[in-house]
């Protein structure tokens, strides 16, 4: 395939097409994956939470000559030399990341969302510690306390969940849990609860216990730099992000705090900690996206985000699908199939949409009568349809184009029929660039 093809067929930017091309004269088997994974993204409808669509100039700087460079340590303290403009870029995006989260630290270096919590864990707690969180069939994270990860690994983790009937966090119960188990930390921040989190009430939890309140924001950073959520600070003692879904940036952690004992700690347990060298062009890539993040309007943007996600979740629920905890604050919904269709499993839809061109991942509701392999649910989420220019009008068809793949079980022609949509929308509505 051709960078004039993709270029012509994708509105794709001419220098991701000549990388194509370039690609193809050394590694043709690598580059024809990748244009053929540029034609998924471009023809696919992507509603998976965690994901989005960045920028071309983060996307750019991802792929950039700062790759070459070792720089460990910090600005001014690197074990390298030949660091000055890695040591000015690090210092950029720590500054813009405080100024966009209006906090006093940032460390930018996590690769990960799960390393940054890493770095907060070996920071704020030691081995064996108790630590109070909700559990990933809640709708918790992996390394909040899953058995096989790390943070279930070397620490004492106990459960708070969500209250039955509602399905949202109950406050007394947590606090009351908290009281029997005394924790080290109370870890607040989720990657499939659609609700408002009460960072002050969570807050006096801690306080009334004596811990550590640590908020994992990663799903909703963006929503939070961008004031249409409430921020963790200055309630948490320390924060931890992704820099993708929301926020828009390239694939990487952050730890944020106001305490400067607190983030001595952290600068320690990122490196040398659990890290080594840095990745620069990462870095320079985050820097890029708080810049974004800081123009007002990110903050038009993050809005649409939410009022796309509460558009769609009331066209579901016309249709007879029902929303866990009864609706959406925020950027994503988890949706229970089964009163629409009680055979309808999170797997055969998951299956199902993916042939016609709609990307989501199957996700299990709290109780969820099966396994997780299975679920009975949908985690959906708006971020990369808004961040392609759709509005609510458009998220009552892609309502409409859910239902239809769901209820036709896999019939191959509807499927056929409803992907020539998908393509149609997709079009109207090419990938940022």
């Amino acid at each position: 395939m051709s960078h004039t093809l993709l270029q012509q067929d994708l509105n794709m930017h001419a220098a991701d097409a000549a990388l194509v091309e370039l690609l193809a004269k050394n590694d043709s088997d690598v580059a024809e994956l990748m244009a053929q994974e540029a034609v998924r993204q471009a023809t696919t409808l992507e509603l998976i939470a965690s994901e989005n669509h960045v920028s071309a100039p983060v996307m750019r700087a991802m792929g950039s000559w700062l790759t070459n460079k070792y720089a460990e340590g910090y600005p001014g303290k690197r074990y390298y030399g030949g660091c000055e403009f890695h040591d000015q870029i690090e210092d950029i995006a720590r500054e813009r990341a405080k100024q966009l989260f209006n906090c006093g630290y940032a460390n930018v270096q996590p690769h990960s969302g799960a390393n940054a919590n890493v770095a907060a864990f070996m920071a704020m707690c030691a081995p064996g510690d108790t630590i109070l969180s909700l559990p990933i069939k809640s709708g918790g994270h992996l390394s909040h306390g899953l058995k096989p990860n790390f943070s279930g690994t070397f620490y004492n983790i106990v459960d708070y969940d969500l209250d039955p009937e509602s399905e949202c966090l109950d406050y007394e119960a947590i606090a009351e849990k908290a009281r029997q188990c005394q924790p080290k930390m109370i870890i607040c921040g989720y990657s499939a609860y659609s609700r408002v989190i009460d960072f002050a009430r969570f807050r006096e939890i801690a306080d009334e216990v004596g811990a550590v309140l640590m908020a994992d924001i990663a799903h909703i950073a963006g929503l939070v730099a961008a004031g249409v959520h409430p921020s963790p600070f200055p309630h948490a003692h320390i924060v931890t992000t992704t820099t993708h879904k929301t926020l828009r940036g390239p694939r990487g952690g952050l730890v944020l705090c106001d305490d400067q004992d607190i983030a001595t700690k952290v600068d320690r347990k990122v490196f040398p900690g659990s890290q080594g060298g840095p990745l620069m062009h990462i870095i320079a890539a985050k820097a890029i996206a708080f810049k974004e993040a800081l123009d007002p309007s990110f903050k038009i943007y993050s809005q649409q985000v939410i009022d796309n996600a509460q558009a769609l979740a009331a066209s579901l629920v016309a249709r007879g699908y029902r929303l866990c905890s009864g609706g959406t604050d925020n950027h994503l919904m988890l949706v229970d199939l089964q009163p629409r269709s009680a055979s309808l499993t999170g797997a055969d839809a998951e299956l199902w949409l993916e042939n016609a061109g709609i990307i989501v991942n199957k996700n299990g509701i709290p109780n969820d009568p099966r396994p997780p392999m299975v679920t009975s649910g949908l985690r959906l989420g708006t971020p990369a349809l808004t961040s392609r220019g759709m509005g609510t009008k458009e998220m009552e068809t892609v309502a409409d184009l859910l239902d239809r793949v769901m209820l036709a079980s896999g019939d191959a022609e509807l499927t056929e029929k409803v992907r020539g949509e998908v393509a149609t929308l997709c079009a109207a509505f090419p990938l940022p660039h």
